[in-house]
């Protein structure tokens, strides 16, 4: 499962980033004082809820506290950004030493507000250099101008799935590898049916689950601020680009009226009927996590992985995507932030731990030697994300002030888009740039 599930509500995720702004503790001097070498007990909190995650994480802590007998753990899961913030607030002994967070936009706010310490001087103090540790665009999301408040704990890649019995029926031979390409065989698969579908080739509108805007603006290599930090929307054609194609696509496909009819009646995205599962879509945008449950769900088809694919003057670029995931730090109001940093260094740097974790979870490795370990469970499908994440032009929204708002104000601006209810796209651009910019203002 993704660790991303639990903020699969844009609202859900705009009232945490809401909380977590007023959660401002204000870091101060350095509370790295104590000694890590003497008994000491860390209060760890993570997200993680669903049994199998849970013992995932419970068998690495095992694994620290046999390392480092001085440091004992006490972990809750199920933690999400809203409690984090109101113990953030309270402090005390029952506040967390170290956290874990699925919310990758809220690190501008965690960096900014100094909810979080700054990781820079641990990781030179123990001699990490985090350039060569880590894929950039992890870094990217878990670091807010220079401070490194946060570190990647495992990592999701976005590509695409596709029933290969229904390609072979169509007389395809392969994913396609351009945006072109893309419509070719999304539409060669779609079976109308009256006024619905018997099945898509796949589901272009964004509210079809991972099927965001960023998602798909990431194939484009996009700039989301200017040198100057102003919104880059109006100014990057990789924005007009992508939703001019995405339009393009929903209307390909039957219209944005007909498509959004005949999503309503799909499934849970998080249970056995999801359409994918059901073969109502024949390709599906989603993450690593997506393979296991499509055989859990009992797919009665082959189902096979690709990356996305890009713009069609951009081929050489085939093989990348979108790349995100947990994150964990140390707070602020940790007076045990020595010991606190050797379980962070421990869950972020070892390539066993990594992999371990990984492995039980199903999910992408987030250090570059874990991401080539020979312990590291591998089958094909799963293969194409390690190589999405690992591929150079990958790429991922950058950390902000205003932590994810800029993202929900860029999707609701999409789902206009994607309707017709847009007449001016140069226009429009520029007005959520410029509401962008105001927000982050406001944040600042």
């Amino acid at each position: 499962m993704p660790r991303t599930y639990k903020a699969a509500s844009a609202a859900a995720v705009a009232a945490a980033i809401c909380l977590l702004a007023s959660a401002c503790t204000g870091q101060g001097p350095s509370r790295a004082q104590d000694d890590p070498t003497k008994d000491v007990t860390l209060t760890f909190w993570h997200g993680w809820s669903a049994p199998g995650e849970v013992k995932a994480i419970q068998e690495n802590i095992a694994r620290f506290e046999k390392a480092h007998p001085n440091i004992h753990v006490r972990a809750t899961g199920n933690m999400t950004d809203d409690k984090i913030n109101q113990s953030l607030r309270a402090g005390g002994d029952k506040a967390p030493d170290v956290i874990s967070s699925f919310t990758t936009d809220s690190v501008g706010k965690f960096c900014s507000s100094g909810a979080f310490v700054d990781l820079n001087p641990f990781l030179a103090k123990s001699g990490i250099d985090k350039a060569a540790l880590f894929p950039k665009p992890l870094l990217d999301y878990t670091q807010f101008k220079g401070d490194q408040c946060t570190l990647p704990l495992l990592n999701d890649a976005y590509g695409l799935y596709y029933d290969n019995d229904a390609f072979k029926a169509a007389g395809i031979t392969g994913p396609p590898k351009t945006w072109s390409q893309f419509t070719e065989v999304a539409k060669r698969l779609t079976k109308p049916k009256g006024d619905t579908y018997e099945r898509v080739g796949v589901m272009p509108v964004f509210h079809g689950y991972e099927t965001t805007p960023m998602r798909l603006a990431a194939q484009w290599g996009p700039t989301y601020f200017g040198a100057d930090g102003t919104s880059n929307l109006a100014k990057d054609p990789a924005f007009a680009k992508m939703l001019t194609y995405q339009k393009g696509l929903v209307e390909a496909l039957g219209g944005y009226r007909k498509l959004e009819k005949y999503r309503a009646g799909f499934g849970d995205e998080w249970g056995a009927e999801h359409p994918f599962h059901l073969g109502k879509v024949a390709m599906q945008i989603d993450g690593e996590w997506r393979g296991a449950m499509a055989r859990e769900a009992g797919a009665k088809f082959d189902v096979r992985t690709a990356p996305l694919p890009v713009p069609d003057d951009r081929i050489g670029d085939y093989g990348k995507g979108y790349l995100s995931g947990t994150i964990v730090g140390i707070a602020a109001t940790s007076a045990k932030q020595n010991a606190a940093w050797e379980l962070v260094k421990y869950l972020t740097t070892d390539t066993d731990a990594v992999v371990s974790f990984a492995n039980a979870i199903h999910n992408v490795p987030s250090t570059l030697p874990a991401l080539t370990s020979p312990k590291l469970k591998v089958d094909p499908g799963f293969r194409t994300f390690l190589d999405i994440a690992r591929h150079p032009k990958s790429n991922t929204t950058p950390a902000q002030a205003d932590g994810g708002t800029y993202q929900l104000t860029f999707q609701e601006f999409a789902y206009r888009v994607e309707k017709g209810a847009v007449p001016d796209l140069a226009a429009g651009l520029a007005a959520t740039a410029a509401q962008i910019d105001t927000d982050i203002a406001k944040a600042k």
